[in-house]
């Protein structure tokens, strides 16, 4: 059995908390757990480091927790939350010498090829990042050590990818589970799962719909993520949970096995 970290890099819906201009109780809060950035993750094995989806805090989470190698991107689906921040990989092109792969389903590469234009020109600008554009399907992906299970998964009619790793798995922007998808998650412990906030969305679990899910799938331990600020402060969430289950924050490590 080898083990692996996974940490909240950040635990924020697409504005992230606070957002900009408002005067809310949860936005003018000074309790670090209700400040958060876009939702990403950083997997971290002996031998392998795997970063989830590289949001607009990209840069900031990276030199947050010092990261000085990064091995591959995976990409849940293309909105501008989940992948605005990919130039900074360039940081890694020059420290590693080499395009850095993003393993994204091809109908989110043709968004990152248009958001992107410039790194795929044919007379590239000195400078730009490099990218390695990768098909990701629900195959099993093999990394070094490091094996990931891709999930597809429905952020209403879109398709987004969650990600099994052993006893664990991260599931952001998503309203509903396939059932091939459900049968995937059977036997894990820990989740990571989208919570936007108390009242119903159109295409977000909202916090009740996510505890149930939590239950359904019968883990031991759940936190939630993407996390708007409708949805209060983390303190008065936590304390409505039913037990194991609570709010995640930016910079929480969890560690895994597979």
């Amino acid at each position: 059995m080898k083990t692996a970290t996974v940490t909240i890099l950040g635990s924020g819906t697409s504005q992230g908390v606070p957002v900009i201009g408002c005067g809310c109780d949860t936005c003018k809060s000074i309790d670090n757990y209700d400040k958060r950035l876009r939702s990403s993750i950083l997997i971290e094995s002996a031998e392998t480091t795997i970063v989830v989806d590289t949001g607009p805090d990209f840069r900031q989470q990276m030199l947050r927790e010092e990261v000085k190698k990064l091995d591959a991107v995976l990409i849940t689906h293309c909105h501008k939350d989940h992948i605005a921040g990919m130039d900074d990989v360039r940081s890694f092109n020059f420290l590693q010498k080499k395009a850095m792969p993003i393993y994204a389903s091809p109908a989110d590469q043709k968004v990152i090829k248009t958001e992107f234009s410039y790194a795929f020109a044919d007379n590239k600008y000195p400078g730009v990042p490099s990218f390695d554009l990768i098909d990701l399907d629900e195959n099993l992906l093999k990394f070094n050590d490091l094996y990931i299970t891709p999930i597809r998964v429905m952020h209403r009619y879109m398709p987004v990818y969650a990600f099994r790793i052993g006893n664990f798995a991260y599931i952001t922007d998503a309203n509903y589970i396939p059932e091939p998808g459900l049968e995937t998650l059977q036997g894990i412990e820990l989740l990571v799962i989208d919570a936007v906030r108390k009242e119903k969305h159109i295409s977000h679990f909202s916090l009740s719909e996510a505890v149930a899910m939590a239950q359904k799938i019968g883990v031991k331990q759940c936190w939630f993520t993407h996390i708007s600020h409708l949805m209060g402060k983390a303190a008065d969430v936590n304390a409505e949970l039913p037990s194991g289950m609570q709010l995640a924050w930016d910079g929480l490590k969890i560690e895994i096995r597979y």
